[in-house]
């Protein structure tokens, strides 16, 4: 894992809260981070408000996604200082991977936003959305950041709803094992003949397209490895593999549900899969 700078900066109070579509930037010398709203939606007959975090990174730095691989930490977002809220979501766009030093990372280069769906407490009254926000940046070595914001949520449109649609169009599309899609994870099979058992999926991608393919455990403390392209795949289909390996200490890999994420280009589609 990374060595963090102790001396990070320490992220001053935000202001108060208005009704705007974007709060003021909270930034050290390597990154910053805001609030920003967009126009609300109505689902399952609820209102349910959208905002966002969004991050600006310096050139060469990069931040992480919720698994963030070899190496790195993981975003955490806490909203429990907002009022009027029953629950927030967040959403993760599709990550890429990088290799380095440090060994194979997940995460983003340059801006991200990480989408929130946001549910009010009670739909007649105002929502004001707080947030402590921590996560990791990275360059040739990492250092840690923190971000506070505060936002007032009106659920009307504003000049943040194109940014934030564009966000939501990247995260990955709920799917199952088996489906027939243009990109779609085909198969999951656990393979016991070698030294180690494996795991091996089947993704059918349009073509030509840059494929990846991303596994979590059923918990943060699985450390999954990162799926590697293998041969063998029928007609059609590309396969990646990878050891059932980096369990916590005393789980077993019977009944345990592992997420796969598969990202081509702009599309990205998930799934999970018991292992029976």
């Amino acid at each position: 894992m990374p060595v963090f700078f102790a001396g990070c900066l320490i992220a001053a109070a935000p202001p108060p809260a208005f009704a705007a579509d974007a709060s003021a930037w909270d930034n050290d010398l390597r990154s910053a981070a805001r609030l920003i709203a967009a126009g609300a939606r109505t689902e399952a007959g609820g209102r349910v408000l959208r905002a966002g975090v969004e991050v600006k990174l310096n050139p060469g730095w990069k931040t992480y996604w919720r698994y963030p691989g070899d190496s790195g930490v993981p975003p955490t977002f806490d909203f429990s200082k907002s009022d009027n809220v029953k629950q927030v979501t967040v959403l993760w766009p599709a990550p890429e991977r990088f290799v380095d030093g440090g060994g194979t990372s997940i995460g983003y280069k340059g801006d991200v936003i990480f989408p929130l769906r946001v549910v009010p407490q009670d739909a007649g009254k105002p929502v004001t959305l707080r947030m402590k926000f921590d996560y990791g940046v990275c360059e040739k070595l990492c250092v840690p950041a923190k971000a506070q914001s505060e936002l007032r949520l009106t659920g009307g449109g504003g000049a943040q709803d194109r940014a934030l649609d564009a966000a939501e169009a990247r995260v990955p599309k709920a799917g199952h094992v088996g489906d027939r899609g243009p990109l779609s994870i085909r198969a999951v099979r656990r393979d016991v003949g070698g030294s180690k058992p494996r795991i091996v999926v089947d993704v059918a991608a349009p073509a030509g397209a840059a494929l990846d393919l991303f596994a979590e455990g059923p918990a943060a403390d699985w450390a999954l490895p990162l799926p590697e392209p293998v041969p063998g795949a029928a007609a059609g289909l590309r396969r990646f593999a990878f050891e059932l390996d980096g369990l916590p200490p005393g789980a077993k890999p019977d009944g345990a549900t592992l997420r796969f994420t598969a990202v081509a280009g702009r599309e990205a589609v998930e799934a999970a899969f018991r292992l029976d």
